[in-house]
């Protein structure tokens, strides 16, 4: 039975519509006019336990609308979510203490207290006993390498070690679901690895169920095996990123080293020229044509080197959501 289900989910806005200008806004105290703004539509979806879910998809798409419909914080237009047995919005006891919800844009810490003083708070909230938040409280502090900010007030903390923080807190009391909301979100490359790692490490060890969106999408890639798109307010594809690629991408690429230079001209009859120096050279060609192509350029050019590339993930998602080449 799956952890997470939604029948038709949908969320709608009703939006005011003014012209500009001080008539149009003085007639707008007698007369509103409106419109319905379809967040998210009838989406489907069915989680299983355990999984570790990417859901992706463009700027307005409906993706952090979706998650605060399944953590009980909007209630939805139409249609029906089940998370862990209950219904959402609801917002039972039982319900609230299993779940997380992490928004990179959002705090959750207190601001002028020590983090340690915040996730005592949360020992409190959760209702958790003194032996299980030290074990906790330990776990967290070697994945996250909170030792030496721990007792440091919040508002002092970098926005690495806030980050950091915000994840320690919303892990602390061990919740079987986590919707995480670009938890990476403004952190450098380093930062970026350290939570990528824990997350995967946390999901391995108690077989946590995990919705992630990030605009980062190495954070997709190398955390989770299944795909969400939406785009639209709508699913638009769920899979793998194999899947994703190989159904959406019709091409891939040829890396060509030469070990004497060689024109253009001279490689434009087997593909597209992404880049070209004397010496190396991308070449696009067809998904179906990739092995010919690479046979017949080994047998006509001077090649000293060859690799096929799969796109990246970014460059699918470039090219779905924006209808661009990702050359």
């Amino acid at each position: 039975m799956p952890i997470i289900k939604t029948v038709n989910l949908t969320k709608e806005y009703k939006v005011h519509e003014k012209d500009p200008g001080f008539i149009a806004s003085v007639k707008s105290l007698f007369s509103r006019k409106y419109k319905i703004v379809e967040a998210v539509k009838a989406i489907n979806i069915s989680i299983d336990e355990g999984e570790l879910v990417g859901f992706i998809g463009p700027n307005g798409a409906g993706k952090t609308t979706t998650l605060k419909m399944l953590s009980g914080l909007l209630y939805p237009t139409n249609g029906t979510a089940q998370v862990m047995g209950f219904t959402p919005w609801q917002r039972r006891k039982d319900f609230l203490k299993q779940f997380s919800l992490v928004m990179g844009q959002k705090a959750q810490l207190w601001w002028d207290l020590p983090l340690y003083d915040s996730l005592l708070l949360q020992r409190d909230i959760y209702e958790m006993t003194k032996p299980d938040f030290q074990n906790s409280l330990e776990e967290l502090v070697e994945m996250l390498e909170l030792q030496k900010f721990l007792k440091t007030q919040v508002r002092k903390l970098s926005l690495g070690q806030r980050m950091r923080g915000e994840l320690a807190a919303a892990f602390i009391y061990r919740p079987r679901v986590l919707f995480l909301d670009e938890p990476t979100i403004g952190l450098d490359i380093v930062v970026q690895k350290k939570v990528r790692e824990f997350i995967k490490g946390y999901q391995q060890r108690y077989g946590a169920t995990i919705i992630l969106t990030s605009h980062y999408l190495d954070d997709v890639s190398e955390l989770c095996d299944r795909l969400i798109i939406i785009d639209h307010g709508q699913k638009a594809f769920d899979g793998s990123t194999t899947e994703l690629i190989s159904t959406h991408i019709d091409h891939k690429r040829i890396v060509l080293s030469f070990n004497k230079p060689v024109q253009k001209t001279d490689l434009s009859t087997y593909g597209k020229v992404i880049h070209y120096q004397p010496y190396k050279a991308t070449i696009q060609v067809e998904r179906n044509q990739t092995t010919g192509q690479a046979a017949a350029m080994l047998t006509t050019l001077p090649v000293s080197d060859v690799s096929i590339e799969e796109p990246s993930l970014e460059d699918v998602a470039r090219e779905l959501f924006t209808g661009h080449d990702y050359s």
